[in-house]
């Protein structure tokens, strides 16, 4: 009869715990289904934006500041009315940039297969993995660089009227150019310009 009690005191003692685990948490991975890629730290659309010289994000501290992208600026040229010359000057940044971005992009996805096989294949040790990190933090750091750079480029090419309608094209803006006069225009002229009603 003690031990009965006993048992029946461990399992009331105990099935809080049991029924807290099992329904308060999920042990399930949010990285489910990246086990299955190639490099388990890039995905294909990374290696894809790698490989051909895309922003990958890299350029954010700009282009959310209101610095404009070569790139998109020639998508925009005539939205934003790019005169010929402007137009020759950005593609220069941008053929530049990109030159410059697809090595480092292809050397960045090779070094983030190494570190991958080292660890699929059990050869990973400290020194290696140190040496791999370092190598991959200056290719990265090169790669995003170079998108910055071509970045800082373009407010020498464009006006700030430009700059001020990119950014509202591109939804950074709230500002409304036809409301928003800058000091020194011509009123008239300033809203042809931006096909004010």
């Amino acid at each position: 009869m003690q031990m009965k009690i006993i048992y029946a005191v461990l399992i009331l003692t105990l099935m809080p715990f049991s029924s807290f685990s099992a329904s308060n948490h999920s042990h399930k991975s949010k990285y489910v289904g990246q086990e299955k890629r190639e490099i388990k730290s890039l995905s294909e659309s990374d290696i894809d934006e790698l490989k051909n010289g895309r922003g990958w994000g890299l350029a954010k501290a700009a282009e959310l500041n209101g610095v404009p992208g070569p790139i998109h600026l020639l998508e925009m040229k005539e939205e934003i009315e790019l005169s010929p010359e402007q137009i020759r000057r950005i593609e220069d940044v941008y053929q530049r940039m990109k030159r410059q971005a697809i090595p480092l992009g292809l050397e960045l996805i090779e070094l983030e297969r190494k570190l991958n096989n080292h660890f699929a294949n059990g050869s990973i040790t400290e020194k290696l993995l140190n040496e791999l990190l370092e190598k991959i933090a200056r290719a990265y750091k090169k790669l995003r660089y170079t998108h910055l750079a071509a970045h800082l480029e373009t407010p020498t090419i464009v006006t700030p009227q430009q700059i001020a309608l990119y950014n509202k094209l591109r939804g950074y803006s709230s500002e409304d150019p036809c409301e928003n006069i800058p000091e020194g225009h011509d009123p008239e002229m300033w809203k042809r310009h931006h096909n004010c009603p």
